[in-house]
C-alpha cells in the first residue's frame, strides 16, 4: 500500500503556533491509522510574499509549488486561528488562488484554534462553505481548540485529544486506498 499524500495548510501568521501544534497532532493520529507522506505548509513562512501578489501569474515558484501540493494532495488538513470571527485573511488569500474545482473530491479535515469557545462554530459557518466552493469533500468532524487546551504549546486537554481521535476515526472511511 502506498503512503497517503497528506498536505497541511496551517493558516497561522506566527510561530510558535497552537494551530500548528493542532495540525501536528492531527497528522500524528492519522499516521497511527494509515501510512502517510506529510507535507506542512505554513502561511507564517510565506505569507509576506503571498500578500504582495494579486494574481496567480504574479506568484513566485515557491508559492506555486505550495498550491500544487494542496491541489495534488490525497488528503488535506486545513487549519486557521480565528481572527475577527473567521480564518486569517492570508489563509483566505492563499485559498483564493486555487481553482474553483481544484480540490474536487479531496477529503479535507478542517481545524481551528481560538481564544474562546464562542468561535467554535467558525469551522462550520466559515470554513466549510469556503472549501465547498472549491469542491472539497469536507470530512464529518472539524476540530476546534481554545487556548485552554494547551500549555506551553503542548496539547494538555484530554477532551481535545479525544476530539482529534474521533475526527480521524470518522475521516477514515472517506480516505482513498485501503488501510
Amino acid at each position: 500500500m502506498s503512503a497517503l499524500n497528506v498536505t497541511v495548510l496551517c493558516g497561522s501568521l506566527q510561530r510558535p503556533s497552537r494551530t500548528r501544534v493542532l495540525c501536528e497532532a492531527l497528522l500524528a493520529k492519522l499516521g497511527e491509522c494509515r501510512t502517510i507522506a506529510p507535507q506542512m505548509l505554513e502561511i507564517s513562512q510565506f505569507g509576506r510574499v503571498l500578500g504582495a501578489c494579486l494574481q496567480r501569474g504574479e506568484l513566485p515558484p515557491e508559492i506555486l509549488g505550495h498550491l500544487a501540493a494542496v491541489e495534488s494532495a490525497d488528503v488535506l488538513i486545513a487549519a486557521s486561528p480565528v481572527y475577527s470571527a473567521t480564518y486569517t485573511g492570508m489563509f483566505k488569500h492563499f485559498i483564493d488562488f486555487l481553482g474553483v474545482d481544484a480540490l474536487a473530491g479531496t477529503p479535507t479535515l478542517l481545524a481551528a484554534t481560538g481564544g474562546s469557545p464562542l468561535h467554535g462554530l467558525m469551522i462550520d459557518q466559515q470554513m466549510r462553505p469556503l472549501f465547498a466552493m472549491k469542491q472539497a469533500l469536507t470530512l464529518p468532524l472539524g476540530v476546534y481548540a481554545t487556548e485552554a487546551d494547551f500549555t506551553d504549546y503542548r496539547i494538555t486537554s484530554p477532551a481535545l485529544e479525544k476530539r482529534i481521535a474521533l475526527a480521524v476515526d470518522l475521516a477514515l472511511p472517506f480516505l482513498p486506498g485501503k488501510p
